[in-house]
């Protein structure tokens, strides 16, 4: 039985879709060589005529190439679709906002980078990360930080709570996470929580109501506040450079005690605040189990508050605008 050139029928198919311009050719081309007019319905119409092992061997050749042919066009289809519309991009709907050209790559965000920096700085003499929940239990956040029922902080001026019992909210410090850190540790402890924090605040220059803190925790024997002092004093001329001044002012924090803030004399001689710190309250101890034979110290620092101060930058705002001209500095 004289069989049909099969790869004479490919080889003009390959030259039909090269000289198509026109999306809609392609369902013609289909119809051509598939359809009931094509050489494929000619062959198809003699298999009847065949014996039964040559009408299977013949109609599964058949369709084998039918299955090539179709396949063919799909490919061809699509990439003749896709270099069209690459084209249109290129030619007419050129985004000006995107560099076409350079290859610049991306880097940190400038809270990222602080934030690494912050936490490199401590882990350098042995504090390990710990991270925790953005949405919190009243008990993690407050009772167990030592802060009664009648503080403002507990207000729902100053925080956000997510339900109508007072019950959960989203963290006002990392601080929660020293706490189910210690819950679910023994001491000693030498932890620093970076993350997230919410508080019901107006944006202004120096206060936005989503920022990042970072707050350490050491508990072990024989800790004290010389020891705290120490540590941040390392810490501060680790990021603002040997030459910074420091002096530590009493305070009041709720869970720590006694307590204090800590300053750095600027350039134009002025002290800035930078963090808060002190003695681990024993009641805090209390409440996660410790016994009194261990003792610590505490700090936290506002992240937005460092990079403001290192970097010069006059509103806080300008970190969450995704200005590049802005961000490119870092």
């Amino acid at each position: 039985m004289a069989e049909l050139n099969f790869d004479k029928v490919l080889a003009s198919l390959k030259l039909r879709l090269n000289e198509i311009v026109d999306e809609a050719e392609f369902d013609d081309v289909l119809k051509e060589y598939t359809g009931k007019d094509s050489l494929l319905s000619v062959e198809r119409k003699k298999l009847s005529t065949l014996s039964k092992d040559d009408k299977k061997t013949y109609g599964e050749k058949l369709n084998n190439v039918n299955n090539s042919i179709t396949s063919n066009i799909k490919k061809a289809e699509q990439e003749f679709i896709n270099k069209k519309y690459t084209s249109l991009e290129n030619e007419e709907n050129e985004d000006i906002t995107i560099d076409w050209i350079t290859r610049s790559g991306t880097h940190r965000h400038v809270i990222s980078q602080v934030m690494d920096e912050v936490v490199e700085i401590f882990a350098s003499i042995g504090y390990k990360v710990a991270f925790g929940p953005e949405v919190e239990t009243s008990w993690h956040n407050f009772d167990a930080l030592n802060t009664p029922d009648w503080h403002p902080a507990r207000y729902e001026s100053d925080t956000l709570y997510t339900d109508h019992n007072l019950e959960t909210l989203l963290r006002t410090q990392t601080s929660t996470v020293q706490i189910r850190h210690m819950e679910n540790n023994d001491p000693p402890v030498y932890i620093v929580a970076p993350g997230r924090v919410f508080r019901s605040d107006q944006l202004d220059a120096t206060h936005s109501p989503v920022f990042h803190q970072l707050e350490g925790l050491a508990i072990d024997k024989n800790l004290k506040f010389t020891d705290l002092k120490g540590t941040l004093e390392y810490f501060v001329k680790q990021f603002f450079g040997e030459n910074i001044e420091t002096k530590f002012i009493p305070h009041f924090f709720p869970f720590t005690e006694p307590s204090a803030e800590v300053l750095v004399k600027w350039n134009n001689g002025e002290w800035l605040e930078i963090l808060g710190c002190g003695m681990v309250d024993p009641n805090v101890l209390d409440h996660v189990g410790y016994s009194k034979e261990y003792q610590g110290f505490a700090w936290g620092v506002g992240i937005e508050r460092l990079a403001m101060l290192k970097y010069q930058i006059d509103h806080i705002k300008n970190f969450y605008e995704n200005d590049l001209r802005f961000l490119e500095q870092f």
